[in-house]
């Protein structure tokens, strides 16, 4: 059963253009909900991390400009909405169970990865929350660790409205404006897989910096 529902939804993810259109065939304007439950879901939730983002909001752009059954403009203000909304809900879970979750005695479990965990976020958590949301699964864990580490609460806020508004209008976008031009539509898969390894640039390049830096650290170590 499980492997069904992963096959199942990578062919969604695939073939979302696709599954778009025999949606707004079947819901009508229950597809908007649709769309923002989904995207709430992946941000919001850390138990749906492999729920369509990026391949959803350019899905979407390309819908709205071919077939007229979306509107362009409702789904950027929708998306906005459940990617803020999202991070906020997910940020609260984390910070309500963070402090329980470690008051566990468990070998696995203790009080100074609380410690670190909040003294990264006090550090790098600006950066890790607007990156994380160009990156699949990374979206939905990070806000979660962003609440158990008690991340501030408007520094948190300021760069998660900030980050929804660079990840959602430029993708829904891009999919609007070119995702019917022939080639584009011809090999949707491909482009989607191609939006998704984009996205994943940024923090690739975060973890090679920090891997090389680490080894040039071991090199310099004095012996």
């Amino acid at each position: 059963m499980l492997f069904l529902f992963i096959g199942k939804l990578i062919d969604f993810i695939l073939h979302i253009d696709e599954h778009l259109v025999q949606m707004a065939n079947q819901y009508g304007n229950l597809l908007y909900v649709i769309l923002f439950a989904i995207v709430f879901a992946e941000t919001g939730l850390v138990v749906t991390p492999i729920l369509p983002g990026d391949s959803l909001l350019f899905a979407a752009g390309a819908l709205a400009a071919s077939a007229n059954a979306l509107d362009i403009r409702l789904i950027i203000v929708l998306f906005f909405v459940a990617a803020v909304l999202g991070n906020t809900v997910n940020y609260a879970i984390g910070r309500y169970f963070g402090q329980r979750i470690f008051q566990i005695k468990s070998r696995w479990i203790k009080m100074e990865y609380l410690q670190q965990t909040q003294a990264f976020y006090e550090k790098h958590g600006a950066l890790a929350v607007v990156l994380s949301r160009f990156v699949p699964i990374m979206r939905s864990f990070v806000p979660f660790i962003a609440g158990v580490g008690q991340m501030a609460w408007p520094k948190y806020m300021a760069y998660t409205v900030f980050s929804a508004f660079i990840w959602v209008l430029p993708i829904t976008l891009l999919g609007y404006w070119f995702g019917n031009v022939p080639v584009v539509k011809d090999n949707f898969s491909l482009v989607v897989l191609g939006v998704v390894f984009v996205s994943a640039l940024p923090i690739m390049w975060q973890f090679g910096k920090g891997f090389l830096g680490m080894l040039k650290g071991k090199k310099e170590e004095p012996k």
